[in-house]
């Protein structure tokens, strides 16, 4: 009996990457909406809605979802998913750890930072600015998110990078309200401004003194005002 040579090759099906993709692209969005306080604490995130928002199947949803929950962004529920209670115990662990990572990482980017991503920083910097001229909380929050995306992109450790996203990422679905008091303003805005001037310096210690400092006044004043200073709303 013939005996035939040729071996079957099994050719990658190419409609297996679309779902990676727009999974993906689930993914990003739904992160973006928490990292700017879209999705409250007592709101379900379904994944049949969001299927029916991307006009996709609820496959592609739920892998981002399950992923968002896995970097503790969600919690799963019988109902959908939800925002993790974060309790100050937690907020204080948080930011002890932010205290040990990013004043070393943002400092680490001030020899690789491009132009491009100078100038960046500096659009961010003004579009807080304008915020907080006029009373824009929602303005604020976009402007310090892409601020923070900016620098954290220079950071050369991907490792590194995407952990203190995270943990910044948590903290802020909590510190988010918070911004709508003044002060809290008065301090993300000081703070971009003296990261803003360290970097066109390109100066390591200065960046780093910055970032220790601004991490050190907010979250001094997200304590104060959850033991209840809410002077100058």
């Amino acid at each position: 009996m013939a005996q035939s040579d040729d071996k079957v090759v099994k050719l990658p099906r190419r409609t297996a990457l679309k779902p990676t993709t727009l999974s993906e692209s689930i993914y990003q969005e739904v992160r973006g909406r928490l990292q700017r306080g879209e999705i409250g604490a007592e709101e379900r995130v379904l994944d049949y809605e969001i299927a029916a928002e991307f006009d996709c199947t609820r496959m592609p949803v739920r892998q981002a979802l399950l992923r968002l929950a896995n970097e503790g962004y969600l919690v799963g529920t019988t109902r959908g998913f939800v925002v993790p209670t974060i309790t100050s115990d937690d907020i204080h662990e948080i930011f002890e750890v932010r205290r040990l990572l990013e004043p070393a990482a943002v400092a680490s980017a001030a020899a690789v930072l491009t132009d491009k991503q100078e100038g960046e920083l500096k659009k961010a910097y003004q579009k807080a600015r304008r915020a907080y001229d006029k009373q824009d909380v929602d303005q604020m929050i976009s402007a310090n998110v892409e601020f923070r995306a900016t620098w954290l992109e220079a950071v050369q450790n991907a490792r590194l990078r995407s952990t203190i996203l995270r943990f910044v990422d948590h903290a802020q679905q909590v510190r988010i309200g918070t911004l709508n008091n003044r002060s809290t303003q008065k301090i993300v805005i000081d703070g971009m401004r003296a990261l803003l001037e360290a970097f066109v310096e390109r100066d390591p210690k200065l960046i780093k003194v910055a970032m220790l400092e601004f991490m050190l006044n907010a979250e001094q004043q997200y304590f104060a005002l959850l033991n209840g200073d809410k002077s100058d709303e």
